[in-house]
């Protein structure tokens, strides 16, 4: 598997092997034979959905990576966020997600981050924080199939804002439906967001 901005946060969802949670809002119908739909898609999915993001809060790790070590640093990020919550007494409280907040060739700054629906007893300390997550207007868009096709994904988004002339902010969202270590590899479901302006 190649490493690139898009593979990359796909091996996230590996590490993780959290149970998927539900799907949340209702995507509008996608004709998957449309120019431009990545062919992986059902009927139904989300594949430029305007959406709004709902006002929740996460315990997030905060970080930055090089390609090469971003398996190994987010799958820590991830674990030391279960451990956190753990010794606080409290469950996620929705799907595991990445927030990439800037990304070049050479690696990528990032939140990895979990929604809470209570906040802990006791701050975080060290790289853990919590904060409100990104809220308000974003396209969604549904990546299934491989972690080799997420490059595919990836291209068709850009080309669906190119196409649309819309500009997205610095950041975007990888919500992780499917637990990749269960799912079959070919048969990963990812809510990809994104914030636009």
């Amino acid at each position: 598997m190649t490493r690139s901005r898009s593979a990359v946060p796909i091996l996230v969802a590996l590490a993780l092997a959290l149970a998927a949670g539900p799907a949340g809002a209702q995507p509008a119908p996608v004709k998957p034979s449309d120019p431009g739909i990545p062919q992986q898609l059902q009927p139904g999915d989300a594949f430029g959905q305007e959406v709004t993001l709902p006002e929740r809060n996460l315990v997030y790790f905060k970080g930055h990576t090089n390609w090469d070590a971003a398996f190994d640093t987010l799958a820590d990020a991830f674990k030391s966020l279960h451990e956190y919550l753990d010794k606080q007494g409290i469950k996620p409280n929705g799907l595991p997600m990445t927030i990439y907040t800037q990304t070049d060739d050479t690696g990528f700054d990032f939140e990895a981050a979990l929604p809470i629906a209570e906040m802990p007893k006791d701050p975080p300390k060290g790289d853990i924080a919590v904060r409100p997550a990104p809220t308000g207007k974003a396209l969604k868009f549904v990546h299934r199939g491989s972690y080799d096709a997420m490059d595919s994904t990836y291209e068709a988004i850009t080309n669906y804002l190119d196409d649309k002339q819309l500009e997205a902010k610095d950041l975007f969202v990888e919500e992780y439906v499917t637990e990749p270590i269960a799912a079959n590899a070919d048969r990963l479901v990812v809510n990809v967001y994104v914030p636009v302006k």
